[in-house]
């Protein structure tokens, strides 16, 4: 399960997961999670957690472009689809803002000058 919210889904995020499964909190839109206990995640069935940080995986420019590189090759081959479910025009933009802060979207929102 991967979680950007933090604060406000992490609770239901380890309610989801089924024995050996693995959290990656990955963000925190909505706040940093509080301390828990560790032995939750025993007694939720032997859960994993883990909070990476990007900056720990990429520290060089060349682990940098190696990523982006990986990252563009597989959206060229269609392995990597980005969602894609909103377009507004640049002079939208406002609405846009206005949409995703309200929650209206999911996906990505893509401007178009």
């Amino acid at each position: 399960m991967y979680d950007s919210v933090g604060k406000a889904t992490f609770d239901a995020s380890l309610d989801m997961l089924k024995p050996r499964g693995t959290l990656v909190l990955f963000g925190r839109a909505s706040g940093a999670v509080e301390s828990f206990d560790p032995a939750i995640l025993g007694d939720k069935g032997s859960l994993f957690f883990t909070r990476p940080v990007l900056f720990d995986y990429i520290s060089d420019p060349g682990e940098y472009r190696a990523a982006a590189d990986a990252l563009f090759d597989g959206m060229k081959r269609g392995v990597i689809i980005p969602a894609v479910n909103a377009r507004y025009a640049l002079v939208d933009v406002a609405k846009a803002h206005a949409d995703l802060e309200s929650g209206r979207t999911t996906g990505s929102l893509v401007l178009i000058p």
